[in-house]
């Protein structure tokens, strides 16, 4: 396959764009973690980019759920709110679920005090919005970039 064919497939720019996004989304949110802020700062760099690499493999999951569950993989093109709802739902499950394992089972990493979480799941507020916030903006320069 040519580098141009394998541009053209929306899971490359998914993953791309949602790389990208995150990676900013990620350092962004860092005053919310314990510890974190004062890891010398290529782990800080480390950390955030492994998490980023993760963000990327669910956004690519998110959109190979709905491609199966809706009408193909030209879905992005025109979501619907069926679509999207999908979307959204697969990567808010996954965030719940890899935060719970990294911060309980895994402690991996804490959040810090300033970080508001769920009631009964636990699970940080800023992951959360993230996955509300980044994937639409990861649709929409997909979009852009394939048409």
């Amino acid at each position: 396959m040519t580098d141009r064919k394998l541009l053209d497939l929306p899971e490359v720019n998914i993953a791309i764009f949602a790389f990208l996004l995150n990676l900013v989304w990620e350092f962004w949110q860092v005053p919310f973690f314990r510890d974190i802020v004062s890891a010398s700062h290529w782990d800080g760099i480390k950390q955030c980019s492994l998490a980023t690499a993760g963000d990327a493999l669910i956004a690519v999951a998110a959109f190979s759920v709905t491609s199966r569950l809706g009408s193909g993989r030209d879905w992005y093109l025109n979501p619907g709110w069926r679509d999207m709802a999908v979307f959204l739902a697969v990567g808010v499950l996954a965030t719940i679920f890899f935060e719970a394992l990294a911060t309980r089972a895994l402690d991996k990493w804490q959040y810090g005090d300033a970080m508001p979480t769920l009631p009964i799941v636990g699970t940080g507020i800023t992951p959360l919005a993230q996955w509300l916030i980044v994937p639409p903006l990861v649709l929409w320069f997909v979009r852009r970039q394939l048409t």
